[in-house]
């Protein structure tokens, strides 16, 4: 009852101020629900106060920091999330009066981190906890890529493992987090973001890295007519082995641009899933990790242009 009286609070403030409800409601995430919004909503409402200089329809510092901690506050409430103890202390301030009700029971004490320490890694864990890497390089990627099948003496059979893409998943789902808080900071997802910066630090900010693949356009058979002779690059990005996105350029710089606004669109949904799909390398159907969004597709998946699941022996063997 109190969560519905302060949600009628909030709606009946903002029924008295329109304008004021349109510019909130810029804010939300795409993969925000209408629970997680309300909640988020009435945060940034009740702080705009300890923010003088934050107005509405004006872009400024104050308002990213008031988005930023009203983020890191949801994070905390509905995914689990911690941070350091000053910004907790800080949303927990802030976040004083909100009633939320049936909000997710997050077990993070010693005890409970322990016992997962001593389970089996499943598809619900961070496979990252099961791996050991070695000591001189912690945060390096190993020379071959997660989830690759191995050769096998008189096996032609190539591809990502079938465990794969619940091995990678763990780590798509770090790194969804940390794209929805990048975003909200810099006000939300359009075409003036420095998009490789922000899915790079965002990788980044998970321990591991990107890899770009750059191949020029009049390299690339089997394109249509209208295209097969044109100038440019064309590339291809890469995370743990797995897809995340394609895009063409007049230079290496333009595609890589635009190849890193299409993994981004993959982040605007209430998900991001790995899965194992068909699609092309080379002229031959082969089976590939990629990262994907809940909506259906209407197209099938650009070729790709690169393959860190080919088996040695094959590869040479067609050469």
């Amino acid at each position: 009852m109190a969560e519905q009286r302060s949600e009628d609070d909030v709606s009946e403030y903002l029924n008295q101020n329109p304008q004021l409800a349109q510019w909130v409601d810029s804010f939300r995430g795409y993969c925000e629900s209408n629970k997680q919004w309300s909640a988020r909503r009435e945060f940034i409402l009740r702080n705009m106060e300890a923010f003088p200089t934050v107005k509405p329809g004006v872009p400024s510092s104050s308002l990213d920091r008031l988005l930023s901690l009203s983020m890191v506050w949801a994070n905390h409430i509905f995914l689990g999330c911690s941070y350091p103890q000053a910004v907790m202390d800080k949303i927990k301030e802030m976040g004083e009066g909100i009633v939320v009700l049936d909000v997710p029971v997050h077990r993070t004490t010693k005890d409970e981190l322990t016992a997962r320490g001593k389970r089996s890694c499943t598809a619900d864990e961070d496979a990252d906890s099961c791996v050991k890497r070695p000591k001189n390089a912690p945060n390096e990627l190993d020379s071959r890529p997660a989830g690759r099948a191995t050769s096998r003496p008189g096996s032609q059979k190539t591809g990502p493992l079938p465990q794969a893409p619940a091995e990678h998943q763990p780590f798509f789902n770090r790194l969804y987090k940390a794209v929805a808080w990048k975003l909200v900071s810099a006000g939300g997802f359009g075409p003036n973001l420095d998009h490789f910066e922000i899915l790079r630090s965002c990788v980044e900010s998970c321990k591991q890295t990107l890899t770009c693949v750059f191949v020029p356009l009049k390299d690339i058979t089997g394109l249509p007519a209208s295209r097969a002779q044109k100038e440019g690059h064309v590339c291809e990005i890469r995370c743990q082995a797995v897809y995340m996105g394609t895009g063409y350029g007049r230079d290496e710089p333009a595609a890589r641009a635009m190849a890193s606004k299409e993994a981004l669109k993959v982040f605007q949904g209430r998900k991001v899933t790995v899965k194992i799909c068909r699609r092309r390398y080379k002229g031959k159907d082969v089976e590939d990790l990629m990262l994907l969004d809940e909506q259906p597709r209407s197209q099938g998946f650009p070729p790709a242009l690169s393959y860190p699941f080919q088996d040695e022996q094959l590869e040479e063997g067609s050469s």
